[in-house]
């Protein structure tokens, strides 16, 4: 299974790596305030929490946990992402593939706190939508120049909890590629999700070492 910018792995790459030590420009305009004032709070919270010095790759992949269980809806992202085969998943199934889930994002991506280079996040607009979801339009600006590289996070509010439940980067949905990446497992595996808990097992495995 190839490692890719999807669902969480992007924002786990974005949200950390690039906000490392990085600089909001708090240049927002009018729309859902407060989903802007969420995400540029994890942005301050992931640098006091993942960035010191001497913080062991235990502690790391702790903190990254905590991080994103409190501030993403990686139930729904998972069930999202298996699509289809959620319902015909027994619960036995359901059950490990998002623990599975979680902690294949983790493991995978938890080096990537190491690779920060000075990027900047400027956030440029929030934009309510239907129901309770807002998007927060941001720009990463790298050091080395060139075009800024566009990330939009969809936020939800349920009872006034503020969760990420997709990224877009240049306009490309990061839940919509994971899912394809997963029908494609499944599909080799013989239609079974039991297939796909496998391959994550396997990957999990080899990644914890």
């Amino acid at each position: 299974m190839k490692t890719r910018r999807t669902a969480l792995a992007l924002v786990l790459f974005s949200a950390f790596t690039f906000w490392g030590t990085s600089v909001f420009a708090n240049t927002a305009q009018a729309g859902d305030a407060t989903a802007q004032v969420f995400i540029e709070g994890l942005a301050q919270e992931a640098v006091q929490a993942l960035t010191a010095d001497g913080v062991s790759r235990t502690d790391r992949v702790n903190r990254f946990r905590e991080l994103l269980q409190r501030n993403f809806d990686v139930p729904l992202i998972g069930k999202w992402v298996l699509g289809r085969y959620w319902r015909t998943a027994t619960d036995a199934e359901k059950e490990e593939y998002l623990r599975l889930f979680e902690e294949y994002v983790v493991i995978t991506y938890v080096e990537r706190f190491d690779q920060y280079s000075g990027e900047q996040i400027k956030v440029v607009k929030s934009v309510p939508e239907p129901g309770n979801d807002a998007v927060v339009y941001s720009e990463i600006h790298r050091p080395s120049g060139g075009e800024p590289i566009r990330v939009d996070w969809r936020v939800r509010n349920d009872a006034d909890i503020y969760k990420i439940i997709d990224v877009y980067v240049e306009g490309i949905s990061m839940s919509q590629s994971q899912r394809k990446e997963f029908t494609s497992v499944i599909r080799t595996q013989g239609g079974k999700v039991g297939g796909l808990l496998d391959v994550l097992r396997t990957k999990v495995e080899s990644l914890s070492h």
